[in-house]
């Protein structure tokens, strides 16, 4: 009997050439699409912008009608605002910057999905994701995709074990460019050209400011201008409120002072953000919460802070702290730290 995949599918190229793969190394694919978030700007949805949209989700089920698998349409928006878009506004206005993906990928898309893959009898789940699976020593890893430009496992180090025995990822061996490849020789042209989305999926138009406006019932209340200081205290000027604001910002500040000057410090409960230089965004260590380590038996072990930063070697790793062996820039409480080693993904934390 053939073994039952249930596909996570979005509409886009890499889940639709991850149905072709599974299908022709033999597995039955059974199709499912989550309906996450709905976009009220009409002009949003008509621009196929966002992973969740209408259009997408009817594109995710005509692919797998075309290629002769059952597909399914689950409604998970309640579950989504509570956990991810809350979580979201709850980090930005404490002064954080979220990475809404990671929260998503564990909680929604693999913490759902294994659930539905139980009730639609499937053995196996699977996604588009840049990643791959591997064993060591009987257990099974969370390993970096094949190629490095697209690899996503920053997004995915909340994965546990369990869920990473169950998972299938079609494209862990392959580049984009031999996706695309595959698209066009499958006959699917237009998605093998379709630009790639950078959104988060519930703010199409990319401006999570206004989405909090809408969403936070005392927004204004809450935000409201306060003071740029520099980092002894002195106060520098005047910005338009806390969250309008992000570790590493250069651009649109609205003040000037006669040389770059960066955010380094963002403070909610004083209104307060301390501007600097580029030189003050380096740091040796940063604290962390909720970490997890699965430490191998011997190699270095590096680190990412952000999805697309080079992973640099770490000297040293506590519960609350992880320490590293050369400066990194621009550390962002409410980010991700990533742990890896050998190019297997050992643990990770939020950056508190």
């Amino acid at each position: 009997m053939k073994k039952r995949v249930l596909l996570g599918m979005s509409g886009g190229i890499d889940s639709t050439v991850s149905a072709m793969l599974l299908i022709e190394q033999g597995y039955d694919v059974v199709g499912v699409t989550f309906r996450t978030f709905d976009s009220i700007k009409e002009s949003c949805i008509a621009k196929e912008k966002g992973c969740c949209s209408i259009e997408s989700i009817m594109e995710a089920k005509h692919n797998a009608e075309r290629m002769g698998f059952e597909h399914h349409i689950v409604d998970f928006r309640d579950t989504f605002r509570q956990c991810v878009i809350q979580n979201f506004i709850d980090e930005y206005m404490s002064g954080h910057t979220p990475n809404p993906c990671v929260l998503c990928n564990s909680h929604i898309k693999w913490g759902e999905l294994m659930r539905v893959a139980d009730e639609l009898h499937c053995d196996y789940i699977a996604t588009g994701h840049y990643a791959r699976t591997k064993e060591h020593e009987g257990k099974i890893y969370l390993a970096a995709a094949a190629d490095e430009r697209k690899d996503q496992t920053y997004f995915l180090w909340m994965l546990t074990e369990e869920q990473l025995r169950r998972t299938i990822f079609p494209l862990g061996d392959l580049t984009k460019d031999e996706v695309r490849t595959l698209a066009r020789e499958h006959g699917y042209e237009k998605l093998a050209t379709k630009r790639e989305s950078q959104e988060i999926c519930f703010i199409p138009d990319n401006d999570y400011r206004a989405f909090l406006r809408a969403n936070v019932p005392d927004y204004n209340e809450r935000v409201r201008a306060g003071e740029y200081v520099d980092a002894q205290g002195h106060v520098l000027g005047k910005h338009e409120g806390y969250v309008n604001y992000t570790i590493g910002q250069r651009k649109g500040l609205g003040i000037a002072l006669g040389h770059p000057a960066f955010v380094t410090h963002i403070d909610a409960n004083t209104n307060r953000v301390t501007l600097g230089t580029n030189d003050d965004l380096y740091a040796t260590e940063l604290r962390v919460k909720g970490l997890t380590v699965r430490e191998l038996a011997e190699g270095v072990i590096t680190a990412k802070i952000r999805y697309r930063s080079q992973a640099v070697p770490v000297t040293k790793i506590d519960e609350s702290c992880i320490t590293f062996a050369t400066p990194v820039w621009g550390v962002t409480p409410g980010q991700s730290v990533v742990l890896y080693q050998d190019g297997f993904v050992i643990g990770g934390g939020l950056i508190a």
